[in-house]
């Protein structure tokens, strides 16, 4: 049995009778690929109002879980707060293709809570506005030390001076 699953039994063909659920679910996958993601065993919180239509039971409230990423600027790990509002219907029976449908007087969050949490992951997560990153030339953290700098490169056009100096030092 999915930990997704929440029976509606009470609510069917029953418009205008709500019911409100907390509850938490552990992931059993991770959700996201890439420089955020939410964990494998990281627990989504649940707040959700089941309301009785004539279409179907109405699901609406929100969620709240930790994504654990990498600054796409430092490339340090940090974690992010993810908060989502849900607002989705789930009918008696399949009219659109789209359509979530109740099965065996149950409803199954699962698509619904994959899309709005990975949707709502950052793409180029970053750790703070003012994050200075890596140079470029070396790959030394700006934010450990920010007057970080190198000589300027010599231009290949003074590169048979450099020569005649080197030569004459020697």
């Amino acid at each position: 049995m999915s930990n997704f699953l929440i029976p509606v039994h009470d609510l069917m063909h029953k418009p205008g009778h709500m019911r409100e659920v907390e509850t938490d679910i552990d992931l059993s996958e991770p959700l996201g690929v890439g420089l955020a993601k939410v964990n494998k065993g990281q627990v989504i919180k649940l707040d959700l109002r089941l309301e009785s239509v004539h279409e179907g039971i109405y699901v609406s409230g929100g969620l709240k879980t930790k994504a654990e990423a990498e600054c796409s600027r430092c490339l340090d790990p940090f974690s992010v707060p993810i908060q989502v509002d849900i607002q989705e219907l789930f009918a008696y029976s399949l009219e659109v293709e789209d359509d979530f449908v109740i099965q065996a007087e149950q409803i199954d969050l699962e698509q619904v809570i994959v899309d709005s949490v990975v949707l709502n992951l950052p793409f180029t997560p970053i750790c703070d506005a003012n994050c200075l990153g890596l140079c470029p030339d070396c790959g030394a953290k700006l934010n450990e030390n920010p007057d970080h700098v190198h000589e300027a490169p010599i231009d290949s056009r003074w590169s048979e001076l450099k020569k005649l100096v080197e030569e004459s030092e020697d």
